[in-house]
Formats: structure tokens, C-alpha cells, sequence
């Protein structure tokens, strides 16, 4: 039995930076299923909004939030997120963040989609990994212990609060327990449930679909992003910021289509316009190929886009053999964002006394039914920051019960993994499984909705939970052991699946990213309230309806 008063599960920007709150001496842990500086906050590119500039104003930056949430985000929440923006740039960059300049040595800033400002501070088009390598490097200097490669399988509750975690490390094949005063679930979210995802191999949801088991209450699981601009086949990001620096997007015919949908922001209208536009464009006839639009960076010049644009020329290089200087780049719409998650308070704090969550895992509701580009890489540095700080109040508790209870029944929920060695059904796999999730996922989730295809997709993923239920981990407990891992992920996944087709089968309106064929128009009277989701006894979703928080700006009509 490990011992630690503060853990973190997660090894990203939101993790680290929750780490690195901590002054030295504190006893802080930090649990990784992947090494902390592969984590998918590296493969960020466009960058952190912050209303820094002389004509820029955090009224400004709260406002577009607000309205790129299609009014469903909790402003309360969002005048945290953009208030706190400007210090915690600068204090990144104390830290030693390389950030782009101006010519008078401030931190450069572009713009991305729903923006009325340049409001994204960036390096290059690899803020992410900038950022991510920063606090890695300032979480070993502040003596941070670090488990690479444990991966959570349950929390243990004692009289209702949190008192340790079971986890598994990899490299032994052993569980271990880890007793705390207080956690922070910082896992990133879970875009691997789609087929077509610009997320990592990581990104399946254990530390949303294992705090739900717990007893935690997740929020909004309808609402997913859907990136316009992934590289087409393949699906890797693209970034906005090679539309925020002057890229076109145009249709077979060779024109910027975007004014026919968003006149005035064009390229740079929300997230969620510019996708459902692509598709829109697609669908009648005016796409390329078997499905695809162009991404236009040759006006900007070679030159511009070595300067700003690096990874993007060479992801397109790389990856579709185009030069990006020369030719247009083929994309296509793919999930990239989840907006639901584990329902938090603007502390981080969760339904579960002692259990925080931030970031991608979390749900404060500062994206509401869309989010717009910059806005999630600060809320892992605010809100990682406000959980870190929330942390060390809460260390001062005594430590909670030893697990006894809670431990026994994960146990007995950890042996059920292996059974008899075999698969019940021989033809059967976790791949094959995976497989039919990711394409009913994509399929009938997607950009445009029906209640049929929602519908459809409930039932078919029941029974694709019928058929995980038959299966076991035929290899057994030991060492490096990615079987049982695969195993444990699609089990989230499934569970994570069925609760987002469900809340989209529910919402009976369009609003944001979640887009409904069969109701096209928002319904503020029926709808204009949170989607809130706890485990029933029997084990299914309980969905009810949650309040929405308004402190300046009443919903009106979103047009861009």
C-alpha cells in the first residue's frame, strides 16, 4: 500500500499544472497511463486564448464564450476561465514557456474561430507541446513522483468519500492501492469512442467511466466537437490556426464556400458552423473525391507558412505528400472535443467528497454545447491551476478510512477480468467490438442526427455490450500485459458510448454541436438546461435536468 497526500491521475497540462501549484515538500504523486510528456495535450497546436491586448477586454473574450456555448455554458464559470486567463499566460511564461512574439517582444496572438479578438497566445503551431514539456520539467524540478505507465481500474469509497485508488502498473503486472487525502482525475477525454478521431491512442475515457461507476455525476455527454479541418483518411489534426493566419476553405468548384453559412466570420465562424458547412458542402455534390474539401494555404507563401504554420506543412507532407506552399490540403470533419464530462464546481471539486476533476475529463460548463478553438489549452492551466490550489486546502483533512469494503468488491470486479482463461465466444475480440462501436459511433452520433439513427444506435451498442460481457482476458495477470489494458478501455468506452447517444436521443433540439435533422431549431423553453447523468442501482444512466448559470448575457440568436 502506497501512500501520498495529494495524487493526480493524469499526466497532461492539466495534471502538471495542478502539480506544480504545489509548493516544495508537498507530498504530490502523479499517475500516468502513458508517459506524462506523451500526453494528447502535446498534439495541441493552435493555442491559449487570453484577452491581453489594448482593444481586447475579458468582457470581450466571456461574451464570445458565451455565445460560441450556444448559451448553454455556466457563466459564472466562464468569467473565472477568461478573468484568470492573462495571469496564468504570464506566469506560464515566467515559468519559461516560449511563447511567439511581436516585433516589441510581446506574446504573439492570432486568431481562431469565434473569436472577435487575435486572442490565442501560441509557439508556433506546437503550443501544446511546448507548454506540456514546460510543466514537466518544472513538476521534476519540484520533486513531483511520477508513476509512468499505472493505470487507474477503480476508486475505493469508504463512508461515502474517497480513501485510495486501485491502480495497475504495467511494467509488473501488479495492483496497487494508493491511499490519499485527496485525488484529481485529469485523464483527458474520450474521443476513441468515435471511428474517425484526431484523439490519441489514450483518449478512452477511463477516469470519466471510472468515476461515474463510483457514483460521480457526469454532465452534457451530447455534446461533441467536431473538428472541421483533420487531414482526410487519416484524420490528424490540422490546425485552426491554419485558418486563423489566412488559410480558405474551398469546395470542388475551387469556391470559399463559408460564405453561404457564415458571411461574416467566413473561415473563422465557430467550430461547429464550419463542420457542418464541410458536410453540408459534401452531401451536395460540391466535395472532392470520395468526401473531402481543400484547406487553401498557398496565397500565404512559403515563408509564412515555415514561420507559422511548421507542423502543419509537415503533417501534410508527411501524411498526403502534399506540399502545403504548393497545393491545397484535403480534410475532413472528425471528432476532436468532448464537452461532457464529470460534473464539477468552479473549484474542481466533484459529487464525491475528496475527488476533484479538471480539464477534458471534467465538465465546469465553460464550452457549454460548443467550444470554441483556445479556450480548451486554458481551461487545463486555469482550472488545473484552481484544482491544484483546492488541493492543497484540502490536504490539511485527516487521512480517510482504510479501504476495506471498497477494496474487497474491486478485487472480486478484478478477477472477473480473467474467468476461464478463454474467450466465451471464440469468434469474438475486443478489436472486433471496438471496431462496430467506433463505426455506429461515427455513423449514427455524428455531425447530423436523427432519433432514428439515435436510436438504432442505442440498441446496437447494448448489444455490443452484451457480447463484451462474454468475453475474457485470455492471457492472465503479468507483465506488460496491453491485452488486459484493451480489454479495460473498451469497457469504458462502451459505457461512455451508450451515455452520449443516449443524452443525443433526449435532446430533442439543435444547439451548438449537437445537431438534430428531425429538430434543426434550438428550443430554449424545453432545453435550455444541462443534461445531468447518475448510475442507477441496476446499473443504467438516470439522465435529469440541471440548471444553467446566466450572470450578464440572456440566450438570443446565434449568428456569425
Amino acid at each position: 500500500m502506497i501512500f501520498h497526500d495529494i495524487v493526480i491521475v493524469g499526466g497532461g497540462l492539466t495534471g502538471l499544472m495542478a502539480a506544480v501549484e504545489a509548493p516544495p515538500g508537498t507530498d504530490v504523486a502523479l499517475i500516468s497511463k502513458i508517459y506524462p510528456t506523451r500526453s494528447h495535450s502535446g498534439a495541441a497546436q493552435g493555442g491559449f486564448n487570453a484577452a491581453m491586448a489594448e482593444d481586447d477586454s475579458v468582457e470581450n473574450h466571456v461574451f464570445d464564450t458565451v455565445k460560441g456555448s450556444d448559451y448553454l455554458g455556466d457563466q459564472d464559470a466562464i468569467e473565472t476561465l477568461c478573468s484568470e486567463g492573462p495571469e496564468v499566460i504570464r506566469k506560464l511564461e515566467q515559468m519559461g514557456v516560449p511563447w511567439s512574439r511581436t516585433p516589441e517582444g510581446r506574446p504573439a496572438q492570432r486568431s481562431l474561430g469565434g473569436a472577435s479578438f487575435p486572442r490565442a497566445c501560441y509557439s508556433a503551431d506546437i503550443s501544446g507541446h511546448a507548454v506540456l514539456h514546460t510543466l514537466y520539467e518544472r513538476a521534476l524540478a519540484a520533486g513531483v513522483r511520477i508513476y509512468p505507465e499505472w493505470h487507474l481500474v477503480e476508486l475505493l469509497l469508504e463512508e461515502g468519500r474517497l480513501a485510495g485508488l486501485l491502480v495497475y502498473d504495467l511494467a509488473t503486472g501488479r495492483l496497487e492501492v494508493v491511499r490519499c487525502r485527496v485525488a484529481l482525475l485529469a485523464t483527458g477525454g474520450y474521443g476513441r469512442i468515435f471511428r474517425k478521431t484526431t484523439n490519441g491512442h489514450a483518449n478512452t475515457g477511463d477516469g470519466t467511466a471510472i468515476a461515474y461507476r463510483a457514483g460521480a455525476v457526469l454532465s452534457d455527454m451530447e455534446f461533441v466537437q467536431f473538428h472541421p479541418t483533420t487531414l482526410y483518411g487519416t484524420n490528424i489534426l490540422i490546425s485552426e490556426a491554419a485558418r486563423g493566419d489566412g488559410g480558405y476553405l474551398r469546395n470542388a468548384a475551387g469556391e470559399r464556400f463559408m460564405a453561404r453559412y457564415a458571411p461574416q466570420k467566413m473561415e473563422l465562424a465557430p467550430r461547429d458552423v464550419v463542420s457542418r458547412s464541410i458536410f453540408q458542402e459534401i452531401k451536395d455534390g460540391r466535395g472532392l473525391g470520395e468526401g473531402y474539401i481543400n484547406l487553401d494555404l498557398t496565397h500565404l507563401g512559403a515563408d509564412k507558412i515555415h514561420r507559422l504554420l511548421p507542423q502543419v506543412n509537415e503533417l501534410a507532407h508527411l501524411y498526403a505528400a502534399v506540399d502545403s506552399s504548393q497545393t491545397p490540403i484535403p480534410i475532413e470533419p472528425a471528432q476532436h472535443y468532448s464537452m461532457g464530462g464529470i460534473r464539477v464546481n468552479r473549484d474542481c471539486e466533484t459529487s464525491i467528497p475528496g475527488l476533484l476533476a479538471a480539464g477534458e475529463t471534467a465538465n465546469v460548463s465553460v464550452h457549454g454545447a460548443n467550444r470554441l478553438g483556445g479556450n480548451s489549452l486554458l481551461e487545463t492551466v486555469v482550472f488545473g491551476r484552481r484544482a491544484g490550489r483546492r488541493m492543497l486546502e484540502m490536504v490539511k483533512r485527516p487521512m480517510p478510512p482504510r479501504p476495506r469494503v471498497s477494496l474487497e468488491r474491486a478485487l472480486s470486479n478484478w478477477q472477473a477480468n480473467f474467468g476461464v482463461g478463454a474467450p466465451r465466444q471464440s469468434d469474438d475480440s475486443v478489436f472486433a467490438i471496438r471496431e462496430d462501436m467506433g463505426r455506429i459511433m461515427t455513423d449514427k452520433v455524428g455531425v447530423f442526427r436523427t432519433g432514428v439513427e439515435l436510436k438504432q444506435a442505442m440498441e446496437e451498442l447494448a448489444v455490443l455490450r452484451s457480447r463484451y460481457a462474454a468475453l475474457r482476458v485470455p492471457a492472465g495477470e503479468h507483465s506488460f500485459n496491453q491485452q488486459l489494458i484493451d480489454h479495460m478501455e473498451l469497457g469504458f468506452m462502451l459505457e461512455l458510448s451508450e451515455m452520449t447517444a443516449g443524452a443525443a436521443w433526449r435532446r430533442t433540439e439543435s444547439r451548438g454541436a449537437h445537431f438534430r435533422i428531425d429538430y434543426p431549431r434550438r428550443n430554449d423553453p424545453d432545453w435550455l438546461h444541462h443534461t445531468l447523468i447518475r448510475r442507477g442501482d441496476d446499473g443504467r444512466p438516470i439522465y435529469e435536468a440541471g440548471t444553467v448559470a446566466f450572470t450578464r448575457f440572456q440566450p438570443q440568436e446565434r449568428g456569425y
